[in-house]
């Protein structure tokens, strides 16, 4: 009963609602729905009380329950079902166990994993409470060939996020995105395919909002929005990266206009018109970004001049002296 008096708060942030009201909607005692409201406050929720007005909430803590992000979210599709954990091994291994049996639009989101992971099979850092960790189900419409768009888009959603809140962030090929040439955002696209259609794809997100501290072996490539000097609620990113995404998303699937999401990537792009290092296995060989083609794939020119289309499954990038 404590999440749904919440659920009443939030619904109605910034207004009076009678504890009589609480009441009658939930079929509990005034006394029960003071011990909720106190409970609630406990946790940090910022609540007004005030005699034969009843309750109003003012603030919340930077906590991701789901009934507090269904409150700020504008969107009609992602987000409408929201699983929340405190901790959880992976969310994208959650959500493909649920995947087919979930409707599109659903999003699995922890405080914590144990087993984040990135791409190639490489661990992510997913300290507590510290950043973003969430994975969106989705069953588009397309052929299996034109799945890594949806990684383009869920990258230019955080960029665009970001960046209208004021963060100067770039996307670095293919799902990395950037702060001062530091990663700060790393997606993760799984799917499951049957001969010519998609079953379904699970979206992985990771951010890092608060993380202070990086691991030796990152932490001349990891950063944190805070510790690039922003200090932002993880809400206010989640909903704004969410909005986005939903409305490039949904552009995409109705228009099927690779084009737009191309040109929108080349804008915030980190690598175009550098020197960089492609690497593909043991072979590593210097060139220089040139363009991103409407299929999404990064073009480089290679020192003897010859000229080359990256598909992202099979190369990774690097800067000359840094990561970019």
């Amino acid at each position: 009963m404590k999440e749904k008096t919440l659920k009443i708060l939030l619904e109605n942030k910034g207004e009076f609602i009678s504890g009589e009201y609480i009441s009658e909607k939930l079929n509990i005692s005034r006394s029960a729905v003071w011990k909720h409201i106190k409970a609630i406050k406990d946790e940090g929720y910022a609540i007004e009380s005030v005699t034969k007005k009843g309750y109003k909430l003012i603030d919340y803590p930077d906590v991701m329950e789901s009934e507090i992000i269904k409150s700020k979210l504008k969107t009609n599709i992602i987000g409408k079902e929201i699983i929340y954990f405190e901790t959880i091994d992976s969310t994208n291994d959650y959500a493909k166990k649920i995947a087919k049996k979930s409707s599109e639009g659903t999003i699995v989101i922890s405080e914590e994993q144990t087993k984040g992971k990135g791409r190639m099979g490489r661990f992510w850092h997913s300290s507590k409470k510290d950043g973003i960790y969430m994975s969106i189900i989705l069953k588009p419409d397309i052929l299996p060939n034109d799945a890594p768009i949806i990684t383009q888009i869920a990258g230019l959603s955080v960029v665009k996020a970001l960046n209208k809140l004021n963060v100067d962030a770039k996307i670095k090929w293919p799902n990395d995105i950037l702060i001062n040439n530091k990663k700060v955002c790393g997606i993760l696209t799984e799917m499951s395919i049957e001969i010519d259609r998609i079953d379904y794809i699970v979206l992985g997100i990771g951010i890092n909002v608060k993380t202070l501290d990086f691991s030796e072996d990152i932490k001349n490539i990891a950063t944190s929005i805070l510790k690039e000097g922003y200090n932002l609620n993880r809400l206010d990113i989640i909903t704004l990266v969410l909005d986005e995404f939903e409305n490039l998303y949904l552009d995409y699937i109705n228009t099927k206009n690779k084009q737009i999401i191309a040109n929108m990537c080349k804008e915030y792009s980190a690598l175009i018109g550098k020197d960089i290092y492609v690497i593909q296995f043991n072979d590593r060989k210097r060139a220089k970004c040139i363009d991103i083609n409407k299929e999404g794939n990064l073009i480089v020119q290679y020192e003897d001049g010859s000229i080359k289309e990256l598909i992202s499954g099979e190369v990774s990038i690097r800067g000359e002296s840094e990561y970019v």
